[in-house]
């Protein structure tokens, strides 16, 4: 592939609802620009940017892929997303490299709530964007509907920059609202035509909406606009150029991604309107002077770059996907790590086409490339020179809250296991396995039940392991409410030294559920000697990790040591350790022993005419709806505490319920006694549990 200078170069990422033809899109660019020589199908798995066993299994897009694209002299990055929600961390990945976006809306289905989404995100990292309706090529496939929906949301910015001409129920031509003439396709070509009469009302309107905004760019246009003058094809493109890139314009246009109609006229409008990264600014710290650093992606600057998305593939490797962000990146830089501080030669410079890399000599400011086996790397990490440190901020990625237990399922794959999720959680920044030691449970959090399933799949499929996923153990706690008074002896003779601990303690609610116990004594006359003490506090530690009701960890135990008795020979530190602990369970059982459940502090933002469902929902969940607040976008947002033991699943019920507009947040709050039937549900499973062990000893 050739080297592009950062005024030829353009990075757009493709985003939309799942299903909305983002893929064969690609496909369609990647057939024009000579990349293939047929066009991939998903539905056959031959697709350039869905290359993965699992996309082509499922036949949709799980990760971004990047397919760079070479038209007019100009090289466009396409940044392919998923169009799931569970696979949000891959388009948030995306928009941090992407200087535009391209909004794919399914013709036939319309605005979806993937639609909305990408709209906010768009608003949300300012990106300038068009919005491209697919499947025009379907009989119901409504340009025009699209087109008024998307202005009653959004507004009079969005421009249709080309119309559909349809004859006989068939999608055959456009017409371009800027020059004023009517296209016909015959074949691959391109032919000029008369612009239908049923266009020409739509025409006029669309027309006058542009001269408009082509008007406002300066005081000099406006005065034109008004004295009746016609602005120049030329004078206009330029206008638009600048009212697309501070998104006070978003053209809209149309084609079918099968039949390769309308792509090529996407293609050079992306090359004409979108921004080149000499357009965009970026900043970072420059480490040695503590000063804003503006790369800018000037290719004057000194080097630096960031790692914005990693790929460890089993097949084809690791490899960090780098955007250029100033200088000139070339083969055999020295390049320095400034997160992992580290300095390594690069060695080759690649640019990904799908699966496959490139080697290219050189990578200019604002190019996207890939580097082959950096040792520390992960994604978010600055690169630069040692003698210009700069560090680039990181960017937001969702937080994974939809999380399963799981287990391996042969035990000797244990490692394997971990060694894999490892490589997954460095490519997938929404994963996150957590050891939860308290409950001896491992806990694997996604972003939805789907991403869940998929990464088990993965571990199958690419790393030959197998985990099965179950329902997590909620992280319960025992406590007292009342006090007791107990003793204990330990006592054993079986020939030369016997065992013999004797103690009395009283037990108490500390009133503190951060801590386990506290221990006190208050023996007196030496009827347990000092040198005993720890032992019965290492007795308090070994009672408290699982705690007599259900097995839970104990919190907030008041143990008073006040009396006991021991023998001169036969007692020792592990007959006092063993008293203690027969001490402890008696004591905690005469106490008026409760289970504490864990409580949620959970945040649900939907639009607001779901509010009522979802707060009887919560209701239903044991929830307390503690108020409502509203946002942007005619949303509220639900505060509630609910115990995290109803939070299972919820992530699939709120989509459920709002069609995947709601979402929602949580965080531990604190511990609260649980509800009599919940407790004594929790006692008998422990009991259960205790009586199958011992069945099968």
């Amino acid at each position: 592939m050739n080297v592009y200078t950062t005024d030829k170069i353009r990075n757009v990422c493709l985003l939309g609802h799942g299903g909305s033809g983002k893929t064969s899109l690609v496909e369609a660019m990647a057939y024009l620009s000579g990349i293939t020589s047929r066009m991939g199908k998903t539905t056959d798995g031959n697709t350039v940017s869905d290359y993965g066993k699992e996309e082509q299994k499922r036949q949709f897009s799980i990760s971004t892929s990047v397919v760079p694209i070479e038209w007019e002299g100009h090289k466009i990055n396409i940044l392919d997303t998923p169009g799931y929600f569970d696979f949000v961390g891959e388009v948030e990945e995306a928009l941090s490299a992407a200087g535009a976006a391209i909004i794919v809306v399914n013709g036939k289905a319309g605005i979806e709530v993937g639609t909305l989404k990408a709209w906010e995100m768009c608003e949300k990292y300012k990106l300038p964007r068009f919005i491209y309706v697919s499947n025009m090529d379907v009989d119901n496939a409504s340009f025009r509907q699209v087109v008024e929906d998307m202005t009653g949301l959004f507004g009079k910015k969005l421009a249709p920059f080309n119309l559909p001409i349809r004859e006989n129920e068939k999608f055959v031509g456009y017409v371009n609202v800027i020059t004023e003439t009517g296209n016909r396709w015959q074949g691959k070509e391109v032919v000029p035509c008369e612009v239908p009469e049923y266009n020409k009302a739509n025409l006029q309107i669309c027309r006058d909406a542009l001269m408009e905004a082509v008007a406002e760019t300066s005081e000099e246009m406006m005065e034109r606009f008004f004295n009746g003058e016609t602005f120049s094809e030329a004078e206009i493109r330029a206008a638009l150029r600048t009212n697309v890139c501070d998104g006070s314009i978003v053209p809209m246009t149309m084609g079918s991604n099968t039949l390769c109609q309308g792509v090529f006229t996407l293609l050079d409008d992306i090359v004409k309107y979108m921004p080149s990264p000499e357009n965009r600014e970026v900043a970072g710290i420059n480490m040695k002077t503590n000063e804003i650093y503006h790369a800018d992606y000037d290719f004057a600057k000194a080097k630096s770059a960031y790692i914005w998305k990693t790929i460890v593939d089993p097949f084809i490797g690791k490899y960090s996907l780098i955007k250029v962000n100033s200088g000139v990146l070339k083969t055999d830089d020295l390049i320095y790590n400034v997160d992992k501080d580290i300095e390594e030669k690069i060695g080759k410079l690649y640019v990904l086409q799908g699966n496959k890399p490139m080697e290219v000599g050189e990578l200019h400011a604002g190019d996207i490339g890939a580097l082959a086996k950096l040792t520390a790397a992960r994604t978010g990490n600055s690169l630069s020179t040692k003698n210009t440190t700069i560090k680039f901020g990181k960017w937001e990625i969702s937080t994974p809250y939809t999380y399963m237990r799981y287990k391996a399922k042969n035990k000797g794959d244990i490692d394997k296991i971990s060694q894999a999720l490892q490589k997954i959680t460095h490519e997938d920044l929404t994963v996150k396995v957590v050891n939860d030691s308290e409950n001896r449970q491992l806990l694997l959090y996604g972003m939805g039940d789907q991403h869940l399933e998929i990464i088990a799949s993965r571990l199958k499929n690419e790393y030959k392991v197998e985990i099965e996923l179950d329902k997590p153990k909620v992280a319960y706690r025992e406590t007292i409410r009342k006090t007791s008074d107990v003793e204990a002896k330990h006592k054993k003779q079986s020939g030369g030294h016997g065992q013999y601990g004797h103690v009395k303690m009283r037990f108490s609610a500390s009133g503190d559920l951060e801590t386990p116990f506290v221990f006190e004594q208050e023996v007196v006359g030496g009827a347990v000697p000092k040198n005993y003490f720890p032992a019965v506090e290492k007795g308090l530690q070994d009672s408290v990790q699982r705690g007599p009701l259900a097995a839970y960890p104990v919190v907030g135990v008041k143990a008073v040591l006040y009396d006991g008795s021991y023998h001169p020979v036969d007692s020792s530190e592990m007959a006092f350790k063993m008293a203690t602990i027969q001490a402890f369970k008696k004591g905690f059982m005469e106490a008026g022993p409760v289970l504490l459940e864990p409580i949620a502090s959970v945040k649900v933002t939907v639009p607001d005419s779901f509010t009522g469902d979802i707060m009887g929902d919560l209701n239903k969940r044991r929830g307390r709806v503690l108020g409502m607040n509203p946002t942007v976008g005619g949303k509220q947002v639900i505060e509630a505490d609910v115990p995290m033991s109803s939070l299972y699943g919820y992530c699939t019920d709120l989509r459920s319920m709002t069609g995947g507009q709601g979402e929602y947040s949580y965080e531990f709050a604190r511990y609260e006694q649980a509800p009599s039937d919940v407790q004594e549900k929790e006692v008998a499973a422990r009991a259960a549990k205790v009586a199958e062990n011992a069945l099968e000893e």
